[in-house]
């Protein structure tokens, strides 16, 4: 492992170069939400399009994310960081050109691929350089810093979409990743796994994107083009098709992306359930607020954007504090606790309608949900990676981010159709209103149904006192844009 010390210039320009790298990344998943009226009708797009401008992105992430930190382990972990800012920092430039929504949807996509690139990297590098002692202090200035940033997200794209335009929210990004390239070529080692054999899963990974990408388009165009239509149908066998084969060779492979027997592990598989109903909910309910905060609620996009700002101040300093009650009294409680809390936020939201109050309406519900979130990330998470061999951890990690990022991107499909949000919802505020307050209620029964999973399929552990491990940072997949992205999957990894 690594020699390199906390309080010293080169590990501070480590530090440097990976909370940039993976905040570039980070404050894109949340600026985009907050500039998506803007967009649609500066581009003039219906309703679909703009699910296609968030879900391009989290689909290509979500599909090669694991296969990007097999890259690293490989063939370096710098090298395929610097790779992945460099195509990040293009496809950005492309989305702030783009002319209209399928250039910008396509470049979207291609900017997933960056960083399913880079975010695995950024934290695999962190855990190679720095020494034993350090290494956790690293991990979690790194969580803190890339928290704060991504926090910064939603603020800056806000007031560059009112004063400049939306499309520096994506340029910005390419004077910072030159940034980032040139401290990493210069101050970051080169580090591999010598252990890394066999060959890449890239079977897995091309059927995985296929899997998804069919069932994603069946999913989002099926309102508008009717169930019935070929592109639908077609899109949907493939899908299915595609999901059939990629579990079919991860079962036959000798080294898969995703091995399918650490889903024997009973408690790994409820975690992951758990995950995959709770973040599924926020993917869908976040992508919507922002947008029902300024059509609905008039809201301009700073205010909205900066909306939810005491969600990430609450997980910055009740997040470690609930890690630390779930060690003591176990997982089950806070991760059934949780879900309950935020689906009792979401009901609160109810209140946000026209001429919203920010202090009366709005904020009273990001609050509770401030604190559920608190509550449930860390053990979530740390349930997930504790369920298997520590060996297995960074495999564990990969999937349960994995299955966060597939469940928003589902979410992000199925949530707008099933509240009747479809073709140019987005411009008629009451159309709009009714069909937030229908999601935000299917999200309340989910999350009631993902805290009642929890109570009955997760196990405490029995561990004698003083034996758990001590954590400087948070654990849990980027669910929530501008929230959660202050706790990280360790490693990468809503």
């Amino acid at each position: 492992m690594g020699e390199i010390r906390m309080n010293t210039a080169p590990g501070r320009w480590v530090l440097l170069a990976t909370v940039l790298g993976s905040g570039i990344a980070g404050i894109d998943a949340t600026v985009v939400n907050v500039a998506l009226p803007t967009i649609g009708a500066d581009l003039g797009t219906d309703f679909a399009a703009l699910q296609w401008i968030v879900t391009g992105y989290t689909l290509t992430l979500a599909s090669f994310i694991l296969l990007g930190g097999s890259l690293g382990d490989r063939f370096g972990r710098r090298r395929i960081f610097v790779i992945g800012v460099i195509w990040f920092a293009v496809a950005s430039l492309l989305c702030g050109m783009a002319p209209d929504a399928g250039l910008l949807i396509a470049a979207r996509a291609l900017q997933g691929v960056g960083g399913a690139l880079l975010t695995p990297g950024s934290l695999a590098i962190i855990q190679a350089a720095f020494s034993g002692e350090d290494r956790a202090r690293a991990i979690g200035a790194w969580s803190g810093l890339g928290g704060v940033a991504t926090a910064i997200g939603p603020f800056l794209g806000g007031w560059l979409v009112e004063s400049v335009s939306w499309r520096w929210i994506f340029l910005l990004n390419v004077p910072i990743a030159a940034a980032v390239v040139w401290i990493a070529l210069r101050h970051v080692p080169e580090t591999r796994d010598a252990d890394a054999t066999g060959r890449l899963d890239v079977a897995g990974a091309v059927l995985g994107a296929l899997a998804l990408a069919g069932t994603t388009y069946a999913l989002i165009e099926a309102p508008t083009q009717g169930a019935g239509s070929p592109a639908v149908v077609g899109s949907g066998v493939l899908g299915l098709a595609a999901a059939a084969a990629f579990l079919l060779v991860e079962g036959r492979s000798g080294h898969p992306m995703m091995p399918l027997r650490i889903f024997a592990n009973r408690q790994f598989s409820a975690a992951n359930a758990v995950t995959f109903l709770i973040y599924a909910v926020f993917g869908g309910i976040f992508f919507l607020l922002v947008v029902h905060l300024q059509v609905v609620s008039g809201f301009s996009p700073v205010a909205a954007g900066i909306a939810m700002l005491p969600i990430t101040a609450l997980m910055l300093v009740l997040s470690p504090r609930a890690g630390a009650l779930s060690a003591r009294i176990g997982p089950r409680g806070p991760m059934a606790v949780g879900p309950l809390l935020c689906a009792v936020a979401l009901v609160l939201m109810l209140r946000i309608g026209p001429g919203a109050s920010y202090l009366i309406d709005v904020l009273p519900s990001v609050l509770v949900l401030g604190l559920g979130l608190s509550l449930l990330v860390a053990p979530l998470t740390s349930t997930a990676l504790s369920a298997v061999p520590e060996r297995q951890a960074g495999l564990a990690s990969g999937v349960n981010n994995a299955v966060a990022r597939a469940a928003g991107l589902i979410a992000i499909a199925v949530l707008p159709a099933a509240a009747g949000l479809t073709g140019d919802a987005y411009t008629d505020p009451p159309v709009f209103a009714a069909g937030f307050d229908t999601a935000c209620i299917i999200g309340a029964v989910v999350l009631v149904v993902g805290g009642m999973l929890a109570a009955l399929t997760i196990r405490n552990p029995r561990v004698a006192e003083n034996e758990y491990p001590s954590h400087c940072a948070v654990d849990g997949p980027p669910a929530a844009p501008g929230a959660l992205h202050a706790s990280r999957t360790i490693p990468d990894a809503p």
